[in-house]
């Protein structure tokens, strides 16, 4: 399935890092009752995820819980620790931004938003994309074309769509 508007958010499992260790979060749980953007992109620590899509929705999420917004999320196929190091070493997570690690790559396949670029040491990376969605059912999707650009994906264009 290649996720578009109108389409129910599928559950997977996804894991964010706590005080006791990696902790499984429900997409389900965290979608449901709720307004929420998501953002997905290929890697932590890489250049335009660290560089440009994070930044724009740190720039962003006030205006986003003006709108109201629940929470904006950043998934990446990475794990845990990655995640939740990349969230610390670019301020996201002080910001108010969550991270959550799709380690498997179940949610991203789900969406039909998986690539691998074998050259780069990419298996199952997830392409750039931001979405928001009330109680599972996502209401804007912006896919970007290059892994490379951020642009359709951006906090601000997401933003001025909802």
């Amino acid at each position: 399935m290649t996720l578009s508007t109108g389409d129910t958010l599928p559950d997977a499992t996804l894991v964010t890092l706590t005080a006791e260790g990696p902790k499984p979060v429900s997409m389900k749980d965290k979608t449901a009752g709720r307004k929420v953007v998501i953002f997905g992109l290929p890697g932590a620590f890489t250049g335009t995820c660290s560089t440009a899509h994070v930044p724009s929705f740190m720039r962003t999420i006030d205006a986003f819980k003006a709108k109201g917004v629940d929470e904006v999320i950043c998934v990446s196929v990475n794990d845990p620790f990655v995640m939740d190091a990349w969230s610390k070493d670019t301020g996201a997570g002080a910001a108010g931004l969550t991270f959550l690690a799709d380690a498997s790559s179940d949610f991203t396949k789900a969406i039909g938003m998986n690539f691998s670029a074998p050259a780069i040491g990419f298996a199952d990376r997830s392409k750039r994309y931001a979405l928001y969605a009330e109680d599972g059912v996502v209401k804007v999707f912006n896919l970007e074309e290059n892994p490379g650009v951020c642009e359709m994906s951006a906090g601000e264009t997401l933003l001025e769509a909802i």
